[in-house]
């Protein structure tokens, strides 16, 4: 009998056990229960078990300051604060201020809160932030804190440096394509002989043939591929920007503005957005984050084609990337924080989100399992997408990178205003980039 009142107790010790282990972090509550076992040879026993009892506390509140590139026009904000507020619908004590800020405004005001000490707590950024932010040891690798292994690999890959993964992909892509206006171009140019012949047909009065955004490098880089150029060396460091490939691109640039004019005499990315969804474009080159906006505003109107082939050159070659979310190395200084910020990671790239994603912004996903959802799969807004992005190239993710945007895009706005000739705008980008790479060693 006295093997029988062991057990028993042993039993209760261990439930008090399981309890406390089970139970959420709480304010424990000890509870004495008496077990009587009765020996019938011999004398009775009294045993007192203690029992810990978990009482459930108020989670700590948890206030999430968010920092995304994403914007209005595309319906993007919109987005990443709909799903913050879902998040905090099912987890009322969390909380986010969801801050919009534009890719290199974003870029700049981190690294500058990083020497200020005043990071936000989580980014929703882009993959080539992973170089600058790195050397700066303002985030933290993702690799120990995530299962990798359910993301896109190609998406993955965009935001590895050293060895380490430095974001958690949300959309995969980030590629600029041809858009056109169905009730202005029944079939898209197949080659820049094509595009140049229909733009100059269809630029008439306040409507242009193309648009683009004539102000950032980012929209240059798909015409140098074209041409068969790279800004880097095949040591992925060396820039390679004053070479006859760069000159040729330039000049293409020039020509379908002043020779054989098809775009505006100005547009930023504002302006030609503007243009195309007013029905004054027939044609925009544009990224994966615009169509949602422009199925919105063109509806069964809007095509989707690559980027016109160069003739005797190749077909253009976006950047490929994606959206990431990256963490700030401040988060390791906030348990609760810590915890809210993974949770709400693996809240948006899930299954559900990542297809509520393709249909509010036809982007494609980086989650694995997401690919196979028939909302691609039936989709030829998000099929064009798909076979444009399969003509790019990766984004370069080295801090030099930056020394090539900030070198090429002067030289090339120079160009089109017709300040500088193609020649000396590519000599002027290569000395500032290895004028600006030089400071980083």
């Amino acid at each position: 009998m006295k093997k029988h009142a062991l057990t028993l107790i042993s039993a209760l010790v261990v439930l008090g056990l399981l309890l406390t282990a089970c139970g959420p972090a709480a304010t424990p509550e000890r509870v004495v229960e008496t077990v009587v076992v009765t020996e019938k040879e011999e004398v009775e026993v009294t045993r007192e078990v203690e029992v810990v009892k978990e009482v459930e506390a108020e989670a700590k509140p948890v206030k999430i300051v968010l920092w995304t590139k994403e914007g209005e026009a595309d319906g993007g904000l919109q987005f990443v604060q709909s799903l913050a507020d879902a998040y905090t619908a099912i987890n009322p004590h969390v909380t986010f201020e969801v801050i919009n800020k534009d890719v290199e405004t974003l870029r700049e005001d981190f690294l500058t809160a990083g020497l200020a000490g005043s990071l936000p707590d989580l980014l929703w950024t882009v993959n080539d932030h992973a170089g600058p932010f790195t050397d700066a040891e303002l985030i933290l690798p993702v690799d120990d804190l995530f299962d990798l292994s359910l993301y896109v690999d190609s998406a993955l890959a965009a935001a590895e440096l050293g060895g380490q993964t430095w974001g958690v992909p949300i959309a995969n892509g980030n590629h600029l394509m041809l858009l056109y206006n169905k009730d202005l171009v029944e079939t898209p140019p197949t080659n820049t002989d094509e595009l140049i012949e229909m733009g100059q047909e269809l630029t008439t009065g306040d409507q242009y043939g193309l648009v683009f955004n004539q102000t950032e490098p980012f929209w240059l880089v798909p015409w140098l591929g074209g041409f068969g150029g790279k800004v880097f060396a095949e040591d992925g460091k060396t820039p390679t920007l004053n070479t006859p490939e760069m000159v040729n691109t330039l000049q293409f640039l020039y020509d379908i503005k002043y020779t054989t004019p098809i775009i505006p005499p100005e547009s930023d990315y504002d302006g030609a957005d503007t243009l195309f969804k007013e029905g004054k474009a027939a044609m925009i080159i544009n990224g994966d984050w615009s169509l949602g906006a422009y199925k919105d505003a063109l509806g069964d109107k809007l095509g989707v084609a690559r980027i016109p082939e160069v003739v005797g050159g190749e077909w253009p070659h976006p950047y490929t990337s994606g959206v990431y979310f990256m963490l700030p190395v401040s988060l390791e200084e906030d348990e609760a924080k810590m915890e809210a910020v993974v949770d709400f990671i693996e809240f948006v790239t899930g299954a559900n989100n990542q297809a509520l994603m393709v249909a509010k912004l036809n982007r494609l996903p980086a989650l694995k399992a997401a690919l196979d959802d028939p909302l691609i799969a039936n989709d030829p807004i998000l099929k064009g997408s798909a076979d444009q992005m399969v003509v790019g190239t990766p984004m370069p993710t080295v801090s030099e990178m930056r020394c090539n945007w900030d070198a090429m895009k002067p030289e090339m706005q120079a160009v089109l205003a017709d300040t500088k000739s193609p020649e000396d705008a590519a000599a002027a980008m290569q000395e500032a980039a290895e004028a600006c790479i030089a400071k980083l060693e």
